[in-house]
């Protein structure tokens, strides 16, 4: 007579002194087997969705956005060409048009809004409730680590301390949370249990006896999982301490970045290794069931940061938003810095726009390539929404709205699609349509009844 194999909680860790890592899905974990699809169907994962929200500010160049080519049917054939680095993940994209906030306008007053849709008061800084991200969070927050993880890109330049322009998840009406800006810091909240070790120590050595011991008892699918999932934390951590031993050397040579502020302990150097690292993070955070709700600012309303080390691109962010005044006397640029046409600065302008969708599509390739027991990718059980709460950066527009909804939803949505709403239609239908991915049916949000309907 065979044994049954020894089944484990969809909530076992890897301990070991100073260390817990949560595990993603696995065989071992007891998972029913699907009569429709005779594949593992976990009993503990029957709504089993992520949902993250990325936000970034200074809205984008008009006519920047819309796909190049579209079908009768609205399936997307080309995007344009400030939109190439997400043509080779089209097929997991609806792209939006004719969205926006009517309650909310302007870089603070956008930012404030953009997940809570209701009314600002500048003097008090309030919103009008809580951000949808915390709703979801109440609902499924209770089944993982951690309730909810907010992640955002340290600001640069003005406005870094101005809380409506770095706050977009909020508690209440008069609570904003605060956010993670440290890779190293989000690691530890997930992986580290003591503030005694030393962080030379990986947590992947701390827990290897016991992951181990689980592979000896896994499938031979699981032991090639851990392996994967173990071999990716130690990947970050080095890439942390790299990221350490740069900032050390910086501030020790007194060197300034280009974005001419002095790097910060923790805070990587490179922008584009910043950038990936906290990507890198919210992928393993929904890898393991750490959380299931994340928020990334990908950087602050008004952001000021200096994109020089991309081709081309000179003046801040915000300056460069304003592509119609090539002066370069934005209210808070360096006034140092002119165009010689406003072409050539809309052309910088997109460049911008263009890195973001860049980090955009290597989050969702990555979600892609990572496996249920059922499976289905990550992203298959992922919704992200991506965009800006401007439209026109120069006009500070809050209509038709830059957004992108990628990833399956659990089933709910199909890519590849150009989603032209009525004009206009509130975000908050939209709202109401993600949250229903992740089991939270609400009456009414922002003023809306009903949601938005997505093929």
């Amino acid at each position: 007579m065979n044994s049954r194999p020894r089944r484990i909680s969809r909530r076992t860790v890897l301990r070991g002194t100073g260390a817990a890592i949560a595990l993603p899905l696995l065989d071992i974990m007891g998972a029913p087997v699907s009569a429709k699809t005779g594949n593992p169907q976990p009993e503990t994962t029957k709504n089993n969705n992520r949902i993250a929200y990325l936000y970034f500010p200074n809205g984008v160049a008009k006519g920047s956005w819309e796909p190049e080519k579209i079908a009768e049917d609205g399936s997307i054939k080309k995007l344009n060409r400030w939109m190439q680095p997400l043509e080779k993940v089209k097929e997991h994209l609806i792209v939006t048009s004719n969205l926006w906030t009517p309650r909310g306008n302007g870089h603070g007053a956008g930012t404030a809004t953009w997940l809570t849709d209701g009314g600002y008061d500048g003097r008090k800084i309030e919103v009008n409730g809580m951000s949808v991200d915390q709703i979801v969070a109440n609902k499924v927050g209770d089944q993982t680590l951690l309730p909810s993880l907010e992640l955002s890109i340290k600001g640069e330049g003005y406005f870094t301390g101005n809380l409506p322009r770095n706050s977009i998840s909020w508690l209440n009406r008069k609570t904003p949370l605060s956010r993670e800006t440290e890779p190293r810091s989000v690691f530890d909240r997930m992986f580290r249990t003591s503030d005694g070790i030393g962080i030379d120590q990986s947590v992947v050595d701390m827990v290897i006896e016991n992951a181990r011991s689980l592979q000896r008892s896994g499938s031979r699918a699981d032991r090639r999982k851990i392996d994967e999932y173990l071999q990716s934390i130690r990947g970050i951590e080095k890439r942390l301490a790299f990221a350490d031993e740069r900032v050390n050397q910086a501030l020790d040579r007194g060197e300034l970045t280009d974005t001419l502020t002095r790097p910060e302990p923790g805070i990587p150097t490179n922008h584009f290794e910043y950038i990936r690292l906290m990507i890198d993070m919210m992928v393993l955070a929904f890898w393991a069931d750490a959380t299931r709700v994340c928020t990334f600012m990908m950087d602050h309303g008004q952001s000021n940061r200096y994109f020089d080390f991309i081709p081309e691109c000179k003046g801040t962010w915000h300056a460069l938003s304003h592509y119609r005044d090539i002066s370069g006397r934005t209210e808070d640029d360096d006034g140092k810095i002119s165009w010689d046409t406003m072409e050539s600065k809309r052309n910088m302008y997109n460049r911008v726009t263009r890195w973001h969708h860049e980090q955009f599509a290597y989050l969702v390739n990555r979600l892609d390539n990572l496996r249920e027991p059922t499976g289905e990718t990550l992203l298959q059980n992922t919704t992200l929404c991506y965009g800006s709460s401007l439209s026109d950066g120069h006009a500070h527009g809050e209509r038709d709205l830059p957004l992108i909804i990628a990833g399956g939803g659990g089933g709910a949505f199909k890519g590849g699609q150009h989603l032209k709403c009525q004009r206009p239609t509130s975000m908050s239908k939209l709202h109401l349509t993600l949250m229903e991915t992740m089991g939270v049916k609400l009456s009414e949000f922002g003023g809306e009844q009903s949601p938005l309907k997505i093929g």
